[in-house]
């Protein structure tokens, strides 16, 4: 899951499809990481507006922003941005040797037309609310992200 700093949306969906490989009992076939395309905080926690409301949901979040690397594209399956900006920054990132797949989660927002398809940053916005809509879409792209990438269809 990536974002631009790794503070906001990235963490949210990370934590997010995570808590629900726990659930299904995937952990052995599944491994959930996010990352940023800039370097403004890592090493840093999440924003806390992310935090509290992963919190409120009680889903646990104890790592730290880190960016992107190039072995990430050998290393994992999928690398999922959350809007055309970040999926253009992939695409210049990524090698000509890359085995993973680039997506963006707002494509599994189903339902909604491609214009609307977008996981907005939160991080100049006031108060938590951004975060909790950012929360709501992370679940319903993220379960059927899960979904269709189990039956085979991505």
């Amino acid at each position: 899951m990536v974002c631009v700093d790794n503070t906001c949306r990235s963490p949210i969906a990370e934590a997010v499809l995570h808590d629900m490989i726990v659930k299904q009992d995937l952990q052995a076939e599944w491994d959930v990481e996010s990352a940023a395309i800039e370097a403004w905080h890592v090493g840093a926690r999440p924003d806390e507006r992310a935090l509290s409301v992963l919190h409120k949901h009680k889903i646990k979040y104890t790592n730290f922003v880190r960016r992107i690397r190039r072995e990430d594209f050998e290393k994992f399956d999928y690398i999922v941005g959350m809007d055309q900006s970040i999926m253009a920054s992939l695409k210049l990132l990524e090698p000509h040797y890359a085995k993973a797949k680039l997506l963006m989660l707002g494509d599994f927002l189903i339902g909604l037309k491609p214009d609307e398809r977008f996981i907005e940053d939160p991080y100049y916005e006031m108060g938590e609310g951004p975060f909790d809509k950012i929360y709501e879409q992370c679940t319903l792209a993220c379960e059927n992200f899960l979904n269709q990438a189990r039956s085979y269809e991505i």
